[in-house]
């Protein structure tokens, strides 16, 4: 279409240029072809075991597929050489058309694809041709699918398929339009003026002189377009998610409440809310309530169907806020504040709010009524128009009343307090309030009142003078100062006497005084008696007194408020209703353990021998959750909880902040306390409901042992420990605490591998346990007896499919050990259970994906950048995923499973050696193969660790990563392929090895398009057609390098997280936090994490090898070393590094004398970054990296480590050569055709070599090739000189030292000597000195990877020797230009203070020490 420079749209429709896009049937007739081929290769070794049919289907589709490849070319040649069209009398543009052979061979072509577009709009049909044992049916089936009943019957409706086509059909027209507008027809033009002209002297030896049409420089250009092309749909990929996932999450109604202001506002609509989702009901049912997040009052119509919801809301809030004092997110005075007290008031649906809401509006109100001015009924109305001031002003009126009628006991003290309290509500009822009280004395009143509460709430006996004082003064102020006629209260004061004048003349009380003791009577009853409820009311009353603006940000701590913000946001999305307890599915967990940690040892919280102490580290880093603890342990410091013996508590305290298991069964175990709640909510009466839960099951034993029946009923959590049994055997304390855990939860059951040796056949017999807690002890429950070792595959797959039969119920949900659960998220699992049964006539769904939430982003940048983008992932990623594209498969371990389901298909995990490493994947790709489909739903989250560092974050992308490449060359996602429709097809490809297959892409493209700079610049093609001025492609390049440059600066991960961002807590936060990002780096982040894909996916892609790689999730921040900095990613990144530098280098030396230096950082400038981040990202994300200490310290490990001899036994981490062995690995069992293809990919290596010895001064423009034979001899002179001085090391370095240094003294010399004669004889020149070097460096390389390749050959010769002392000369030169740049920043302190404020700026805005962290030494208390 751009070759006939088309204007419109719609001239694509002219008869030449129709006939010539129709040319792309035989490009697709040719990859049916291939793909013909393909099947019989890919089979060919399993050709015995087919039928007859099978095999005659492979050959017809190969004959077929061939037919059509010589039909239509030769169809179109001949209508392209006749080019005749016979006139019609038709004159619409249709009419036009030139019906060509061409065009009757494509019709009848695509007569087949006609047929697969009727059955893709019919799913119902196509599916029952799958699955019918019609005749007819089965050929149909025979002839367009493989012969396999896996995967059969997968179409979905016509509305999902509707949905995913119009999404991908939007999505390709964007990304058509812009790659014809932007990346193909600017290239046209620069095209057509290339092939036509003629280049006859090149600045090199031309291969190939009489190529024409300046075929090289055209697929230079072309190139890296082309790979652009074909990579960037993974952007407009990216672009469309955000949209689609930002709309999807709006109408879903996530994030509306994101801020304690948008809570407040909002909390008196929660109790209805709750009572919608969380309370069962008979009387409503799912139909009743669809459209109830757009109609916010049916909440209110539906909360009146039962008298007892807003109180059962009350225990579960009561229950969360408890919590969260339990997990010291909170304090004792937060915890009051946060609190909503139980009162018989709340079956009439009034409702005492929370002290929080109520912050500050008592004490608004006063000063509202002091200084208003007008009348009664206007204040009231102002009053009344804020709801919480009303309720606190009401309150406060009710809580005085209630203490003065309680402590008031005398005859004539009461009938006085009446007396003024009817006065008062006769004068509301009036409304001459404010004519009957002078309201400017009302603060006064308020100071007493005050102090009168908290005499009360100290409850000194000793203080009964001071109450009485208090009392009186409140009454002189209330009669004398307030009142403007008292004559009444005072009549009941003074009336056995005639009250005679102005009541100014009575200033003293009579005797006995108000208030005070009488002989015989008290007049008050002080202290109050021992009574609970009326404590709390005092209390609260005292907090609504006193309560300041500091209360409306309660809670302070930011996982409290955002765990509460989400748990109120989640009640008014979508959600099936909650049956009861009883009527519920019955569900299991699992985790999978290994030998991670459970508990923090007492040795490590305080052993510091390299990294700073785990205790210190967590109390620094949370330090309001630290203050709590200490707060509820009733202590003043650490020193205090030793004194004490809480030594435990402190361990629990520092485990549950940390990835550790216990945290993990703690947050699981809330399912079965938010179950024994739930179910006592079903059963209780209004009575019950008026107590506490933990009161009410405290004092009934035969409730509680009934509800934890309940609960055990329905919910099951066993911990698969593989190696618990060798545990115990070796006395691991990680043994003890595992039966600490089952000790504190006795519903906690350990599931273990067991080896014995037998006594009779000597071999060890295997068997699986299932263990509990009973008095102290573990006590087998289970014995299965094993067929042998059950560990034969991938660990942890192996270890679920191991404990999976001790787990019962009809669903099942896999937790990772690194995970943690919330108690309000908790009371939402019988809500996600309905999901199963909420579509009755349709199939259910078989797993229920769930979000997560990274709760290991709180102090350093990386964390936050991981946690972002992970975020993201687990959100508008999957939320698009599952609905419309509908291929979300198991990507996570939050997810549901339909147990039954899966166990009789397989299970839940393939655990295959290396294919599956990525085992979560496997489990949807297998449930989605088998009929079932996978869901999503926000309304419930579970927490997720992540790593914290960049040395964790790249192993773990590198784990990803290679498994993805195994994905790439799995059964399932051939069989997925080969059964999805197109553009499901599509779906599948981009969202899960698509993007890594892009990645690889991307970086590719990078190569090619710099290799392309290169053999224009050194073989003069570039030079010759500019200075010609007929070829203008610099924008045509720049347009093409623009998308690569959205990859290299993280942009692709950014949209879809601003877009997550927005949502949940803002846009206007999303946009700071991105701008915050890219200061802190976060593109350097992004493009380095880019490289580590690349390098891993391309690498397994080639020769295999993918492995697990664990990455320890330490918790504490600590310094990686120079040399472990250089083995984890010399390969993977610095190689590439500076050989994208060396590339930039040369097309910068050899492109100046004709274009302009601001054309070079146009298309340059995005490569220029990724190369320094690959080299330099490991360094800058590195605490203290820049710290002179580490350096020196970082340089002697270095040069003992490159120096240290290999061998048996020595690990990597201690000897170069150990570490070179083991980088080589995946060489040792790759195909031949792995290792060609491995050397064809060295061989760019010489290309530096053939180019840059013909610019040399020395050449003296000599274009022969012999130019290049003597470069080559130059190159083995200088491995003669390498293998010299090590064959002079090996004979005389030990015995005759002296001897070798002269010798090396004598060779240095003569290369001297040589260099100098080359000088003055051949002209010589430093340039040249330069060039050389630039040529040979390359060369050497090149010949090291293919030595590498070619091992098996060389092993037993010299040149493997030669080979590695190459390698180790290259390493130690890589790691000191690496270690140069960074030895002199390190001088500098401004650097070291610069690292550490971007690392740690999450740290800084919290206000956190993170100095002693780093500098590793214990704050002194």
């Amino acid at each position: 279409m751009a070759c006939h420079d088309m204007e419109s749209p719609f001239q694509m429709f002219d008869a030449i240029v129709f006939e010539d896009v129709m040319s792309i049937f035989i490009t697709s007739a040719i990859l049916k072809v291939l793909q013909a081929i393909l099947d019989i290769a890919f089979t060919w070794k399993a050709r015995h075991t087919m039928d007859f049919y099978q095999r005659l289907k492979y050959v017809l589709k190969l004959v077929v597929a061939m037919i059509w490849t010589i039909v239509l070319p030769v169809c179109y040649a001949d209508s392209r050489r006749k080019h005749t069209c016979r006139s019609t009398e038709y004159g619409s543009w249709p009419g036009e058309w030139c019906i060509s052979s061409y065009m009757v061979a494509v019709a009848f072509y695509l007569m087949t694809n006609a047929v697969e577009m009727v059955l893709f709009l019919v799913p119902t049909v196509s599916k029952y041709i799958e699955i019918s044992n019609f005749q007819l049916c089965m050929v149909l089936s025979w002839w367009t699918q493989p012969r396999l009943f896996v995967g059969r019957g997968m179409q979905e409706g016509l509305v999902s398929i509707i949905k995913y086509t119009l999404f991908w059909l939007l999505l390709l027209s964007s990304k058509f339009s812009f790659s014809y507008t932007f990346e193909i027809k600017p290239l046209i033009g620069p095209t057509r003026q290339i092939m036509k002209i003629g280049v006859k002297e090149y600045d090199w030896h031309e291969l190939f002189p009489k190529v024409k049409s300046n075929a090289g420089a055209i697929v230079a250009i072309w190139s890296p377009i082309i790979l652009v092309y074909f990579m960037d749909t993974q952007i407009w990929y990216s672009v469309f998610c955000t949209i689609f996932g930002g709309v999807y999450g709006i109408l879903h109604h996530l994030g509306e409440i994101r801020t304690l202001g948008t809570l407040r506002s909002r909390f008196h609509s929660l109790p209805s809310a709750f009572n919608v989702c969380l309370i069962p009901s008979s009387l409503r049912n799912d139909q009743a309530r669809k459209g109830r997040g757009f109609f916010p009052k049916k909440f209110q119509k539906e909360s009146e169907t039962e008298k007892n919801s807003v109180a059962k809301f009350v225990q579960v809030w009561n229950q969360i806020i408890a919590s969260f004092r339990l997990e010291d997110l909170i304090n004792n005075r937060e915890l009051d504040l946060m609190t909503i007290p139980l009162a018989p008031e709340l079956f009439s649906g009034l409702v005492r709010w929370p002290v929080f809401l109520l912050a500050n509006k008592f004490s608004t109100a006063l000063n509202m009524a002091r200084d208003f001015e007008g009348k009664d009924e206007y204040l009231f109305r102002k009053i009344r128009k804020d709801h919480h001031m009303y309720c606190a002003v009401k309150e406060c009126y009710e809580s005085l009343k209630l203490i003065l009628e309680t402590l008031v006991v005398g005859d004539k003290e009461k009938r006085i307090v009446f007396g003024i309290l009817n006065a008062v509500e006769e004068s509301i009822g009036r409304l001459s309030l404010l004519e009957d009280f002078q309201m400017s004395e009302l603060p006064t009143l308020h100071a007493k009142c005050t102090e009168l509460v908290e005499l009360l709430v100290e409850g000194n006996k000793h203080h009964y003078g001071k109450v009485v004082k208090v009392l009186q003064d409140i009454f002189e102020v209330v009669t004398h100062d307030m009142m403007t006629d008292s004559s009444r209260i005072l009549d009941l004061l003074y009336s056995s006497e005639q009250i005679e004048g102005d009541t100014k003349h009575f200033s003293r009380f009579p005797e006995p005084q108000l208030f005070a003791s009488n002989p015989g009577q008290q007049s008050i009853k002080f202290p109050f008696p021992d009574n609970a409820s009326l404590h709390k009311q005092i209390k609260r009353f005292h907090l609504l007194l006193t309560v300041e603006d500091t209360a409306t940000d309660m809670p302070v701590n930011l996982e409290a408020r955002r765990r509460i913000s989400f748990f109120a946001t989640s009640l008014f999305m979508d959600m099936p209703n909650a049956p009861k307890v009883r009527n519920m599915m019955s569900f299991s967990v699992m985790t999978p353990y290994y030998m991670e940690e459970v508990n923090f040892s007492t040795e490590d919280l305080h052993s510091s021998e390299e990294e700073v102490p785990i205790m210190f580290y967590m109390s620094v880093i949370y330090p309001d959750e630290w203050k709590n603890f200490l707060e509820r342990m009733e202590c003043e410091d650490l020193d205090g909880l030793r004194s004490t013996g809480k030594e435990e508590e402190l361990r629990s305290w520092a485990s549950f902040r940390g990835q550790t298991l216990s945290r993990t069964v703690r947050g699981m175990m809330y399912y079965r306390k938010a179950l024994k709640l739930q179910a006592f909510l079903d059963m209780a009466e209004d009575e019950d409901l008026l107590q506490s839960y933990d009161v009410v099951e405290r004092g009934n034993s035969a409730l509680s042992a009934h509800l934890d029946a309940l609960a055990d009923m329905k919910f099951t959590y066993v911990i698969s420990c593989q190696m618990f049994g060798s545990q115990k055997a070796s006395g691991d304390p990680r043994a003890q605490d595992i039966l600490d855990l089952m000790i504190r939860y006795p519903s906690l059951r350990v599931a273990y591998v067991e080896e014995k040796e037998e006594t009779m056949e000597d071999k060890p017999v295997y068997s699986s346990i299932l263990v509990k807690a009973v008095n102290g002890y573990d006590q087998e429950v289970y014995r299965i007896k094993l067929p042998g070792p059950p560990n034969i595959g991938e660990g942890k797959p192996e270890n679920q499919n191991h404990g999976i039969i001790f787990t019962r119920g009809e669903a099942l949900q896999t937790i990772d050990m690194n995970q943690d659960n919330y108690l309000e998220e908790a009371f939402k699992i019988r809500n996600v259970l309905q999901e199963f049964l909420r579509h009755p006539r349709q199939h259910p769904p078989t797993i229920l994906g769930l979000r997560e939430h990274i709760f290991t982003g709180s102090v350093s940048s990386l964390a936050w950048f991981m946690s972002y983008q992970e975020t993201s992932f687990v959100t508008i990623g999957q939320r698009l995923l599952a609905n419309p594209l509908r291929v979300r498969f198991h990507y996570g371990h939050p997810d549901l499973f339909d147990r039954m389901f899966h166990i009789t298909r397989g299970g839940i995990s393939k655990a295959s050696k290396t294919i599956n490493l990525s085992e979560d994947v496997f489990a949807g790709f297998n449930s989605t193969l088998r009929r079932g489909y996978v869901t999503y739903h926000e309304y419930l989250q579970v927490g997720k660790g992540r790593d914290v560092c960049l040395n964790q974050i790249s192993k773990f992308e590198a784990k990803v990563a290679n498994g993805n490449s195994e994905q790439t060359l799995s059964r399932d996602i051939y069989r997925l392929a080969r059964r999805f429709d197109f553009f499901r097809m599509l779906s599948c490809y981009f969202t899960t090895i698509g993007f890594y297959f892009n990645s690889l892409i991307s970086v590719i493209g990078i190569y090619v398009f710099l290799y392309g700079q290169l053999y224009l610049v050194l073989s003069g093609l570039e030079k010759a057609l500019l200075l010609q001025a007929k070829m203008r492609n610099i924008k045509s390049l720049e347009t093409a390098l623009a998308s690569q440059s959205f990859i290299q600066l993280g942009l692709l991960t950014g949209l879809p997280m601003v877009m997550e961002i927005g949502l949940e807590k803002g846009f206007l936060t999303a946009v700071k936090d991105f701008v915050l990002m890219q200061l802190q780096l976060a593109a350097v982040f992004f493009t380095f994490s880019l490289g580590t894909k690349a390098h891993y996916y391309g690498r397994t892609i080639l020769h295999g090898g993918a492995k697990y790689r664990p990455t320890g999730r330490k918790v504490v921040v600590f310094h990686a070393s120079f040399t472990e900095n250089y083995r984890l990613y010399s390969r993977s990144h610095f190689v590439k590094g500076f050989e994208l530098l060396l590339l930039l280098m040369v097309y910068d030396l050899f492109r100046r004398s004709y274009q302009s230096s601001m054309a070079y950082v146009l298309i340059t400038y995005s490569i220029w970054f990724m190369s320094i981040t690959w080299l330099f990202a490991p360094f800058l994300f590195n605490p203290s990296g820049f710290n002179w200490g580490n350096i020196v310290d970082d340089w002697k490990d270095w040069n003992k480590w490159i120096k240290q001899q290999g061998g048996i036994g020595i690990q990597q981490d201690k000897s170069w050569e150990s570490w070179w062995n083991d980088e080589q690995a995946h060489l040792r069992h790759s195909g031949l055709i792995a290792r060609l293809i491995e050397i064809l990919l060295s061989l760019r290596f010489f290309i530096y070599q053939y180019g840059l010895v013909y610019h040399l001064d020395i050449s003296q423009d000599n274009k022969n090739f012999l130019v290049y034979v003597l470069s080559w001899v130059v190159i083995f002179a200088i491995f003669l000189l390498v293998q010299a001085v090590k064959l002079g090391r090996q004979q005389f370095s030990a015995n005759y030292h002296l001897i070798f240094r002269l010798f090396k003294a004598c060779l240095f010399l003569g290369v001297l000597a040589t260099i100098i004669s080359l000088s003055v004889i051949c002209q010589l020149s430093l340039m040249d000195l330069l060039v050389c070097c630039l040529a040979f460096l390359p060369t050497g390389w090149g010949l090291i990877m293919i030595a590498q390749a070619a091992r098996p050959k060389i092993q037993d010769t010299g040149l493997w020797e030669l080979t590695r002392v190459l390698a180790q000369a290259y390493d130690y030169g890589m790691g000191a230009v690496l270690f140069a740049p960074i030895a002199c920043l390190a001088w500098m302190p401004i650097v070291a203070a610069f690292q550490t404020r971007f690392l740690f700026n999450e740290a800084f805005k919290r206000r956190l020490q993170i100095q002693p962290i780093l500098a590793g030494k214990k704050k002194q208390s």
